[in-house]
């Protein structure tokens, strides 16, 4: 299993992970086991948004002997009231639940500690101005969780989360679908109609992914797959179907990402999730799939997919664009940004011109132009 640095909380994730939320479908001792075999797949970190005892119990008794090779989401926030979810902000609900999934999980730590779930703007408020933030940087201070995190749907609350400065990691929803639309704080509208077609990523989107990679601040990745709405050509807002491998790529390749967190009710699942490992470029291939789509709107953008790969100086088409674009959302380049460009191996400067990257790139991209503008952008 390959692992990444999650941004500047220096943990090393492993690029697959596990998204929790499915668990208390199934006996308790049955979700425990899925959690052990995802261990010993390499899969080493889990998301713990859910509230409720029985999903707490079940990954706290599967991650009891190995705790410290796990890193655990918690949630600060999400609360259990009454025998249902609630996200608040309210400190008589939230210390308790915190407290319970403290218990619950073991170890007398949570990696990384969430600030759960806000989407829009009342409730950045709510949250970052009460006493609610004053004890998640009380349990930082304690080190009663290891790195401070924070979960939306939302770019526009992602982007003001990365600003921070303290916020280290933010879980967030992406995959192809989700890209292509406009910022919004109703989850529900990410999920409704795209008869307007697709209109290429959203500005603000790729400008987060971007602000991330320049800041530091790692990205885990919920809803994959679209709430499996991307398996299906019929209900797949492309009008095509994906694999979970290309989907996964897809996350993976956005900057900034460190691991993707699929949802799983077999062991089947996790072998498929995990599969992508191993798998060939073609199987990886999401590019191919977009570009052949009914409606897509990505002509001409770079999604760093690697099909201009080989090159024949070793450019590494990909990283480079990542950086210039990385570059160019600033009015001037960031010297992190300068200096990530500067290590890599061969620069854009090395282009002779080719252009048989062109020709492979689903999207006509015009690389060789872009090749020039990062050299004289980056002077090498």
């Amino acid at each position: 299993m390959n692992k990444r640095r999650l941004g500047k909380t220096n943990l090393m994730v492993s690029e697959i992970g596990f998204g929790g939320e499915w668990l208390e479908r199934h006996p308790e001792e049955e979700s425990s086991e899925l959690i052990r075999y995802a261990e010993s797949q390499g899969i080493n970190i889990i998301d713990c948004w859910m509230p409720d005892p029985k999903s707490r119990d079940i990954i706290g008794k599967a991650i009891a002997d190995s705790r410290d090779k796990w890193f655990v989401q918690g949630h600060i926030g999400s609360t259990w009231q009454n025998g249902q979810y609630v996200r608040s902000r309210d400190m008589k609900y939230v210390k308790p639940a915190f407290e319970d999934l403290l218990h619950r999980i073991g170890g007398g730590y949570i990696d990384l500690g969430m600030i759960h779930y806000i989407d829009s703007m009342e409730d950045w408020e709510a949250s970052f101005n009460t006493e609610y933030i004053q004890y998640v940087h009380e349990l930082h201070e304690k080190s009663i969780i290891r790195h401070i995190g924070l979960s939306t749907h939302n770019p526009r609350i992602a982007k003001m989360a990365a600003e921070t400065g303290f916020i280290e990691m933010i879980l967030f929803s992406i995959n192809p679908a989700f890209d292509m639309h406009p910022a919004t704080e109703n989850l529900d509208d990410m999920f409704g109609s795209y008869d307007q077609g697709l209109s290429g990523i959203d500005p603000e989107r790729a400008a987060l992914y971007q602000l991330c990679e320049e800041k530091d601040v790692g990205l885990t990745v919920m809803k994959g797959f679209f709430g499996g709405r991307l398996f299906d050509a019929a209900s797949s807002p492309f009008g095509v179907a994906f694999t979970p491998n290309q989907l996964i790529h897809y996350s993976l390749t956005r900057p900034a990402v460190a691991s993707i967190l699929c949802g799983y009710d077999t062991k089947d699942q996790v072998d498929a999730a995990v599969a992508y490992e191993t798998a060939t470029a073609d199987q990886r291939d999401y590019a191919s799939v977009i570009a052949s789509a009914p409606l897509h709107a990505y002509m001409g953008q770079c999604t760093y997919c690697g099909h201009c790969k080989p090159c024949p100086m070793d450019i590494d088409i990909a990283m480079v664009n990542k950086f210039y674009d990385l570059a160019t959302q600033q009015p001037q380049v960031p010297e992190s940004v300068r200096q990530h460009y500067k290590a890599l191996k061969v620069t854009a400067a090395q282009c002779i011109g080719c252009q048989s990257c062109e020709s492979r790139c689903p999207f006509g991209v015009p690389i060789a132009q872009r090749m020039e503008k990062a050299a004289s952008l980056f002077g090498c």
